[in-house]
């Protein structure tokens, strides 16, 4: 969950392939392969200066990794740098490799005690001393309370893990490279320098979701202090790429409950501690919260996370809502494209915000008041916008506003299954495509028609993110 610096966002996202090479147009085929060849190399174990020879030979090394690359993150296994795997590797991640593909840390090392010590060799500017031993302290904690470790803070004498801010070269043969590189890395349990972690001094640290949260960083790389790889469960804290979680309110994730648990044994609390798990994908129970177009992708949300499905691709990927927008509340519950004005608006409670392509307005959140929803309207199910009308869904009955006049058209509420024969149930989300109002209901979508004014198609929901 952590390392280089997050890109403002996602490079080249509607960019056409390249013929030559399968890649993103404005990326040149030298620029592509410079990012590939540090990549595997840095975290998949490519030997360095393999690429240009396996290039030579057919390139069947640099597919093999790529594809472990791929199989990792749950991308299409093609073997070749398309576009969503040149995405994914520049993603902000952590320094670890991660290309062995286990849960534990190949051979298992764990440390023989369960009392271990740590030592905070020197500090950050960015943050006070009672700051970062705040956060360090914090970061152990949700480590502890999943297992039978224990950690005491010693200020001198030789600790179990020794926690230190270094600038690029620092004597470990893992250099920082300054700042927007990579954040941190730390070392499997042992002698020495085992168990040590490493943060980039070159970087900003902070308490909040600006820069780079230290108890976020931290609890990831102690993960692999302890004996943890990563993982490739998107939700969990070992997951190699960083995204912000408020601290106040974080709990150890499910999959890395039951990573620490299989090395150390389970918690010796008589309530054995539980945490979130990232929704599966294709479970035919699944829900959504809310769903949108957003510049030809679909975004589906769901809790903490959404997919986006790419446009001609068709290719589907989970994400942390705070990946992309660390000021967004989880539980989105309504969400609508204005095509006019190339905004998109999301909707929780009685607050709503706007979009233009990834970036929040300024302004915003606003209240739902402003739309001309009657007081006793303190939430939207669903929202879609179609010629210049946007309708809102509530429980039973629909709104209609004219996005031209900024003002609700007169006549409603008006009732969803009156207006649209077939939508019996309740709206949780709905969506535009072509002449189609796509209503989802709990594990079905419905199709309807806006010309024939009927449902076409009833059809499993998890269809849309390419489940069989």
């Amino acid at each position: 969950m952590l390392c280089p610096k997050a890109l403002p966002l996602l490079l080249a996202l509607h960019m056409q392939l390249a013929m030559a090479l399968p890649v993103p147009s404005e990326l040149s085929e030298e620029k592509a392969a410079k990012i590939v060849k540090n990549y595997l190399e840095k975290f998949y174990h490519l030997p360095s200066g393999q690429y240009q020879s396996a290039k030579k030979k057919g390139a069947s090394m640099i597919t093999e990794k790529l594809k472990e690359m791929q199989r990792f993150f749950g991308l299409n296994v093609t073997g070749e740098p398309d576009m969503e795997t040149l995405e994914m590797m520049e993603k902000p991640r952590c320094g670890v490799p991660d290309g062995a593909g286990f849960l534990l840390t190949p051979g298992n090392p764990k440390w023989k005690h369960t009392d271990l010590t740590y030592r905070i060799i020197n500090y950050t500017p960015q943050l006070s001393v009672a700051e970062v031993e705040a956060a360090i302290e914090k970061a152990f904690q949700i480590w502890s309370v999943a297992s039978r470790l224990t950690f005491t803070r010693i200020s001198q004498g030789e600790a179990d893990i020794n926690i230190a801010f270094y600038r690029r070269d620092h004597g470990d043969n893992s250099p920082f490279d300054g700042p927007n590189g990579i954040l941190a890395h730390a070392f499997q349990p042992g002698q020495g320098i085992g168990g040590d972690a490493h943060f980039d001094a070159d970087e900003t640290w902070t308490q909040s979701s600006m820069n780079y949260n230290l108890f976020l960083v931290a609890a990831h790389e102690f993960g692999h202090s302890l004996g943890l790889s990563h993982s490739s469960d998107p939700s969990a804290l070992m997951y190699p790429n960083y995204a912000f979680r408020e601290p106040s309110t974080y709990t150890l994730p499910q999959d890395d409950i039951n990573g620490i648990q299989a090395i150390y044994g389970p918690s010796s609390n008589p309530i054995q501690p539980t945490g979130p798990s990232s929704p599966t994908t294709c479970d035919p129970r699944l829900t959504f919260d809310a769903i949108t177009t957003l510049r030809g992708e679909i975004l589906f949300f769901k809790d903490k996370f959404f997919w986006r499905r790419h446009p001609q691709l068709r290719q589907v990927e989970l994400n942390f809502i705070s990946l992309f927008w660390p000021s967004l509340p989880n539980g989105i519950q309504a969400a609508y494209e204005d095509f006019d004005r190339d905004l998109v608006f999301l909707f929780k409670g009685s607050q709503y915000w706007a979009l233009s392509g990834y970036d929040i307005q300024q302004g915003y959140p606003r209240d739902i008041s402003n739309y001309g929803f009657p007081r006793t309207v303190r939430a939207v199910d669903a929202a879609v916008s179609f010629e210049r009308k946007t309708y809102f869904f509530v429980n039973n009955q629909f709104w209609r506003y004219d996005n031209q006049r900024q003002s609700m058209e007169p006549g409603y509420p008006k009732s969803i299954s009156s207006t649209f024969p077939g939508i019996e149930s309740r709206v949780d989300a709905v969506f535009l495509q072509d002449y189609y109002f796509l209503f989802f209901s709990g594990p079905r979508y419905y199709a309807f028609n806006l010309i024939a004014q009927r449902v076409t198609r009833v059809a499993r929901s998890t269809l849309w993110l390419n489940c069989r």
